[in-house]
């Protein structure tokens, strides 16, 4: 038999294998391949086990099993982008199918835009299977698994649940050593949730694959609804914000979401397809969708205990492992919106003892923060608020006496500022909750009435 080597444009198909789960051990199996090449097997171990699975609650974990094989086969499909893709198992129902032609299209979007790949043209889900029988509720306890990644949003998400009298257990994936001692920080029960990718796939990236962003938000939402449904709590709790839906305006390709999965869009779709087929009583959201950026920034600063735990520079966090010598790298969007957005509402001291540095005060900076208002450059392709967000925090810090005489803040008063139409810069105004959400409307007023406090 001649060998197997990876040639991305002789490839012809992704293939779904198969999935398993260890109800004794915790262990998950996931197994893909491009046409007859090597099975591909990423891990995963759910602490917890052994988990005592009846008929009803076994069911939902199996249908939960194979969402989590289909949207996860994302990280392995984006290799070859081949013309085919072929279920080898169970095959997705009609609204399963719709979410993972949107989670492979839109999730992939910035992977394809810097790969000038055109997904809509070879992106091509087979016919789908039967609708499965409609979702039943399982009885689920009503307690929430609200996922931690070590930075400001998650965190005001935890200690509002805390203050609202919501029970929760945190979960985390991989080994981050960040984000475990933020998870203690909080004193609350906590999964750490272990993952390691096919080791081929490194290999497959040496000799030529299509690497770039995935949308990885969708691959965790999935992950802890199995661990939900394994645990018998009744909901799954992000902390994706309002300006998560909205991309970068790309001349010429219109909107590029680098975090669409962090999105409104994949949110109603993921819950609407696990309350109609996994388990009636799963709840899925984003505790954080009605408020944009500056609100949640609003929020972190008058919690206490954290400065010296947090972090959101994704220069900290590598699928090969963590650089965690300094918590803020200072030089990536990441650290540029953070500081910018917490600057309104810290003390300068204050925050200016958790980055180590004043960023508003570096000219060399400039063209990184720049992109952030749209000026010259479009939305850095990051997790980052609206472009209008950042005008209004500049436009606060203008008038503010510790900050107005600050390099990038005197720059955008004197030069920017004056093309801009201020009318839209109140800061008051982008601290308002907006827009669609997932939230029980009980929830929903006790969350407004707490943001409000």
């Amino acid at each position: 038999m001649t060998e197997w080597t990876f040639d991305r444009e002789k490839i012809r198909s992704f293939r779904f294998v198969a999935s398993r789960l260890d109800a004794d051990t915790g262990a998950v199996e996931l197994e893909y391949r491009f046409d007859e090449g090597p099975l591909l097997v990423e891990r995963l171990r759910i602490p917890g086990a052994p988990f005592a699975l009846d008929g009803a609650r076994a069911l939902a974990v199996g249908r939960a099993l194979d969402l989590l094989h289909w949207i996860a086969g994302v990280s392995y499909y984006k290799a070859a982008v081949p013309p085919r893709i072929v279920f080898e198992g169970d095959q997705p129902s009609l609204k399963a199918r719709g979410l993972l032609r949107e989670v492979y299209r839109r999730g992939l979007g910035e992977f394809a835009h810097r790969n000038g790949i055109d997904l809509d043209a070879c992106l091509d889900f087979p016919v789908p299977g039967a609708s499965p029988a409609p979702a039943t509720a399982l009885g689920l306890m009503p307690r929430a698994l609200v996922a931690i990644g070590g930075g400001k949003d998650s965190l005001v998400s935890i200690e509002t649940l805390r203050a609202l009298g919501v029970e929760q257990t945190l979960a985390f994936i991989g080994s981050s050593q960040l984000i475990a001692a933020c998870a203690e920080r909080t004193g609350l029960p906590r999964l750490k949730i272990e993952r390691a990718i096919a080791p081929q796939l490194f290999e497959f990236n040496r000799q030529g694959a299509w690497n770039g962003h995935i949308p990885v938000t969708a691959i965790n939402s999935a992950i802890l609804a199995l661990t939900a449904l394994l645990h018998g709590f009744d909901q799954v709790v992000f902390s994706n914000e309002r300006s998560a839906s909205y991309g970068s305006q790309i001349p010429g390709s219109g909107e590029v979401n680098h975090q669409w999965s962090k999105g409104w869009d994949f949110e109603r779709l993921f819950a609407a397809l696990l309350r109609e087929e996994v388990a009636a009583d799963l709840h899925y959201h984003s505790l954080l969708r009605p408020y944009s950026e500056l609100a949640i920034a609003r929020r972190f600063a008058r919690i206490e205990g954290y400065d010296q735990h947090f972090s959101s520079c994704n220069r900290n966090f590598h699928l090969l492992g963590e650089r965690p010598a300094e918590r803020w790298c200072g030089v990536c969007p990441k650290c540029h919106f953070v500081f910018l957005a917490l600057a309104p509402f810290m003390p300068k001291p204050r925050l200016v003892s958790i980055f180590g540095r004043n960023l508003l005060d570096e000219p060399q900076l400039a063209p990184g923060f720049d992109a952030l208002i749209e000026y010259r450059d479009h939305k850095p392709f990051e997790c980052v608020g609206e472009a209008i967000e950042s005008r209004a925090a500049f436009a606060h810090l203008a008038q503010s006496p510790a900050w107005r005489e600050d390099a990038l803040v005197a720059r955008f008063r004197e030069e920017i500022l004056p093309q801009l139409d201020t009318a839209d810069l109140s800061l008051e105004a982008q601290l308002q909750p907006s827009g669609p959400h997932g939230l029980p409307a009980t929830l929903a007023a006790r969350l407004d009435a707490h943001f409000r406090a």
